[in-house]
């Protein structure tokens, strides 16, 4: 299933395509397609190229493993998510590598990794949604996370599903047209709240 965004002004298709969908086929995402999806985040931008972007990968084909990651979710995401063939955690490091000290850029930079990696994955034919409904405290635990990294993102992955195998409200959002703020409200020029002369 497809949703197009409606852009106001013309943006590369993949972006245009990129949505977050609950419905997932069963089908299985190939090691090396798997592996693609991973190399678009590993070259995504960083502060000082530091790179401080970590994903743990889960496979339904690694049971024990995959429901141990599927139950960091809050139930209302482990209902559907649990169809996904592949559930990832993006963790991100709180220092930089080479000195130590404190990394305020590390979740901007993470965000940017997992950017490049939904893009990618458009691309090969997949479908992404990432999820903040999860306990990170519960993450730290199952993996012995280091106190230096943080866990910010949980996210599945898998190819297209139907809707129709949601429940009824989930079909409904499944269904729904897509929409987004205007420019105008979020482009400012020299004043502040007020649009950028270019969108006027």
């Amino acid at each position: 299933m497809e949703k197009i965004a409606p852009a106001d002004h013309p943006i590369h298709p993949l972006i245009a395509q990129r949505w977050s969908p609950r419905a997932f086929s069963s089908t299985a995402v190939p090691r090396d397609v798997l592996a693609q999806v991973l190399e678009a985040a590993r070259w995504a931008a960083s502060c000082y190229n530091d790179q401080p972007w970590m994903f743990v990968v889960a496979r339904q084909d690694q049971p024990d493993f995959y429901q141990k990651v599927l139950e960091c979710l809050v139930p209302f995401n482990q209902a559907w998510a649990k169809s996904a063939p592949v559930l990832m955690i993006g963790l991100a490091q709180k220092t930089f590598k080479h000195n130590g000290k404190p990394n305020d850029w590390h979740e901007y930079d993470l965000g940017q990794a997992v950017a490049n990696l939904c893009v990618q994955a458009t691309a090969l034919g997949l479908q992404v949604h990432q999820m903040a409904g999860f306990d990170p405290a519960a993450v730290v635990s199952t993996l012995a996370v280091p106190e230096t990294v943080t866990p910010k993102v949980m996210i599945a992955l898998g190819y297209p599903g139907d809707p129709a195998q949601l429940p009824e409200d989930l079909r409904e959002k499944e269904l729904a047209a897509r929409s987004r703020y205007p420019l105008t409200s979020f482009v400012y020029g020299p004043t502040w709240g007020s649009p950028a002369d270019f969108l006027t």
